[in-house]
């Protein structure tokens, strides 16, 4: 896989953001592609109903990038944009 395992030592909540809104097909590979555009995406994750990867996605996710400047760079550049035909929003 692609991601990083959660815990480490660089994990600092300004690097992380709330993204709403997400289709229910959307993956945390998709979320890590659409915010790749905006710097290096440490992990990414959809939050599933029961917590389990391929139940129903409660419709959000979250994004962390390895410093702050790009999570604030993907809330300027990456609110209102759209993942599999929906709008999302962005948030700290």
């Amino acid at each position: 896989e692609d991601r990083e395992p959660q815990g480490g030592g660089s994990s600092k909540q300004d690097c992380r953001l709330y993204v709403g809104n997400l289709a229910w097909s959307v993956t945390w590979k998709d979320l890590k592609d659409h915010f790749r555009s905006c710097g290096e995406v440490s992990r990414a994750d959809v939050i599933y109903e029961g917590g389990m990867e391929g139940a129903r996605s409660k419709g959000y996710g979250i994004v962390e990038y390895k410093t702050s400047e790009e999570a604030q760079q993907a809330i300027t550049e990456l609110a209102d944009s759209e993942i599999h035909g929906r709008r999302i929003f962005v948030r700290e």
